[in-house]
């Protein structure tokens, strides 16, 4: 679940409210944007506890700045302790910060050790990011990668985007990358610099919210009209995509 100023029930499903309403105990990325998620899900049609009553338990520090996405010892028994309040009865929702837990965010750990406590896991469906862009970009949409962050170090981000174009060109399958808002100029500028003129390039920016734009061309359209740079509003959150 992304958080954002406006209503929740504009940006979330029916199905996804109602059961964020019904909740009292959450595992979350971010204490303090769940608790602003929980008073706009309070504003659309109420909450099963006041907001400062709801029991928000954030992930591991290390969840956030390594993900946890791959099994270990410790990460997968923090999970379980998390998920402890489920063994008494209690639903609990995950919620992170772009879209949906475990997606390009943290939260694996916890699905992994729900499954192995025996616990149903439901997935609700968000504004996730990454499938927002895909649908809007043009590009193949039956076989992509995400591949997360490239290098920042100018060389090392060069070599990296080549490697990935000529699998995109050879295979068919899009690369969808993300950056942090204050670099996506930056990187938006590398792409720019290192695509092959004739690869398809989207940039889609500020996904679900009023801003929102997403833009798609080969590179050298985007050469020849710096406008479509210009009117991206690159200092929201932004996914990248390029491919045939």
């Amino acid at each position: 679940m992304a958080v954002d100023a406006a209503p929740a029930d504009t940006w979330l499903p029916r199905e996804t409210m109602s059961v964020a309403s019904g909740l009292t105990h959450w595992i979350t990325e971010n204490a303090k944007s769940t608790r602003a998620f929980l008073k706009r899900v309070e504003t659309a049609g109420g909450i099963a506890a006041p907001v400062q009553g709801q029991h928000i338990t954030e992930l591991p520090r290390a969840a956030h700045k390594k993900g946890d996405h791959n099994p270990q010892v410790e990460s997968d028994a923090q999970a379980r302790e998390l998920l402890a309040p489920a063994l008494q009865g209690h639903d609990i929702g995950l919620v992170s910060e772009a879209g949906m837990p475990a997606i390009a965010d943290p939260g694996s750990a916890v699905v992994r050790a729900a499954h192995a406590m025996g616990l149903r896991v439901v997935p609700l469906t968000g504004p996730v990011s990454l499938m927002l862009a895909l649908s809007a970009s043009g590009l193949n949409g039956q076989n992509f990668a995400f591949v997360g962050y490239v290098p920042q170090e100018a060389t090392e981000r060069g070599k990296r985007l080549r490697e990935l174009e000529a699998l995109a060109l050879k295979t068919g399958q899009t690369q969808i990358l993300i950056e942090t808002p204050y670099r996506n100029t930056t990187l938006l500028q590398a792409l720019l610099q290192t695509l092959h003129p004739h690869t398809r390039l989207a940039v889609c920016c500020a996904l679900s919210l009023p801003q929102q734009l997403s833009s798609s061309a080969l590179v050298s359209e985007w050469k020849r009209n710096q406008g479509m740079v210009g009117q991206l509003p690159l200092d929201t959150p932004a996914v990248f995509l390029f491919g045939r």
